[in-house]
């Protein structure tokens, strides 16, 4: 289904309507502060297997991130982080950006790579963060990617309902997406190494 939910002020009962959903195992593609993802919830082995098969990814090898809706998320699955670490990521979040950082063992085993590392993002975007504050745990994510090459992400929800319907159950437009993704940053080493320059600027 296409739900239109408005990106200024998201309705409750709306917002209610998408955690219900994820916490029955089901996919929602949602906007974010730059392009629209994919996601579930990170609990439900099933639903990320469905996010893999429609992606053509292998489970184990998957580059995914979780959509946090506060730091206290980087406590509650990454390892311990430095001081000049912490205040990078406080400054930059919520924002266009995924910082990749150690797992700890509250990781569900299916995100947990041999790198055992994890994408965190805080997104600047209403919907998706009252969805995650809703259903009280991350929401796994992956863009939605198009298969024009040139135009690479659909910015367009009703465009995105029309290609995806049937593999997802829920679409919810808020708004316009961005056609450039996150910027990417790996600080499993105790240092900044940007991965993929997207929207943001450390």
């Amino acid at each position: 289904m296409l739900l239109r939910i408005n990106p200024d002020k998201p309705n409750y009962d709306e917002i209610a309507k998408v955690v219900e959903c994820l916490r029955n195992g089901g996919l929602v593609i949602y906007p974010t502060d730059t392009i629209y993802g994919i996601g579930c919830d990170i609990n439900k082995q099933r639903a990320v297997e469905r996010v893999c098969k429609i992606k053509g990814i292998d489970p184990e090898k998957a580059n995914f991130s979780f959509i946090c809706s506060d730091l206290s998320h980087l406590s509650a699955y990454t390892k311990p982080i430095n001081t000049a670490t912490y205040k990078v990521i406080k400054k930059s979040l919520p924002g266009p950006f995924t910082f990749i950082l150690e797992a700890n063992n509250n990781v569900p085993k299916l995100f947990r790579s041999k790198k055992k590392s994890v994408g965190i993002r805080i997104p600047d975007n209403a919907i998706c963060l009252e969805i995650v504050k809703q259903l009280g745990n991350p929401i796994m994510s992956t863009s939605v990617h198009d298969d024009d090459e040139i135009i690479e992400y659909t910015t367009d929800p009703v465009l995105i309902h029309e290609k995806y319907k049937d593999l997802v159950d829920i679409v919810i437009a808020g708004g316009y997406g961005n056609n450039q993704a996150s910027t990417v940053v790996d600080c499993t080493n105790g240092d900044f190494s940007i991965l993929r320059q997207g929207m943001g600027i450390l």
